[in-house]
């Protein structure tokens, strides 16, 4: 099983398939590197090595009570690109991911990099405040590690109504992407699932993306319920330099998964790839 141990001992289980220009994924909460089978196949597929990695407290990875805040989160990417001595690499983020992804270009800069792609991903910033007026209330976070606490199951059940918009008339989600979303969700520590709502809700990324000398695409539904796109992408894009934002029209923020909006997405991110 490939392994990166990383400066403080946790093992980042990684997925490491194909030759060619390198493309590493870096999931959303509460999931795990499995959420990007479709575009690892279709990076491979057209030539590239597709890499996608567990964070720690999540999938196959050490199950650890500590580190889930962002310099942790970046420094253990920088570790897993370090390890394999990857170079000229696309980060692909999604949701939490894309704080990830931010903080590490802020942490250790973009010589390893190529572009970058943020989906449906939470930089700037989540809260709401007088100067994130379109952001998530500080209760809405509360909810979230309430529910994690409480009964997880059942909370992931229900998480995955809004993550998917299959609360929205016409909706293109199946059983299968609710299913697999809940499998993943239960293979998170408990401890990470509170941890990273701490995280993701409270973290400011502008500086980071200040930082973005790269090609960047930046890909949004309108209809993502959580991660809402005025409060993020839309501002991400106007942040970044040079950035390249794509609006998909009601779509949710389980983009990578739904049927029609993967494939759309694997789309995107190959013209991107190509350019």
């Amino acid at each position: 099983m490939p392994i990166c141990t990383t400066r403080d001992g946790v093992e980042i289980f990684y997925k490491d398939w194909g030759q060619g220009r390198p493309v590493v994924f870096i999931h959303g909460w509460p999931l795990n590197g499995d959420a990007w089978q479709d575009q690892l196949k279709a990076v491979v597929d057209a030539g590239y090595r597709g890499i996608a990695h567990d964070r720690r407290g999540h999938g196959h990875s050490t199950p650890v009570w500590d580190g889930y805040d962002f310099d942790t989160f970046a420094d253990d990417l920088n570790d897993l690109l370090t390890d394999l001595d990857l170079r000229d690499v696309t980060l692909v983020a999604h949701s939490m991911g894309g704080g990830e992804l931010a903080r590490y270009v802020g942490r250790h800069g973009t010589g390893r990099l190529r572009s970058a792609v943020l989906l449906s991903a939470i930089p700037p910033v989540m809260i709401k405040s007088d100067k994130n007026p379109d952001g998530v209330p500080d209760e809405v976070f509360d909810a979230l590690k309430n529910g994690v606490l409480t009964e997880r199951s059942q909370f992931w059940k229900d998480t995955a109504e809004g993550f998917f918009s299959a609360n929205r008339p016409g909706n293109k989600v199946t059983q299968g992407n609710k299913d697999a979303f809940w499998y993943m969700a239960m293979a998170q520590t408990i401890e990470g699932g509170v941890r990273c709502v701490d995280a993701f809700g409270y973290t400011d990324f502008t500086e980071d993306l200040k930082k973005f000398d790269i090609p960047t695409l930046v890909v949004h539904g309108d209809d993502d319920q959580v991660v809402p796109i005025d409060a993020t992408g839309r501002k991400s894009a106007q942040i970044i330099p040079n950035a390249e934002l794509k609006v998909y029209e009601g779509s949710s923020h389980g983009i990578a998964m739904v049927p029609g909006d993967k494939e759309k997405f694997n789309r995107d991110l190959l013209e991107f790839l190509n350019k």
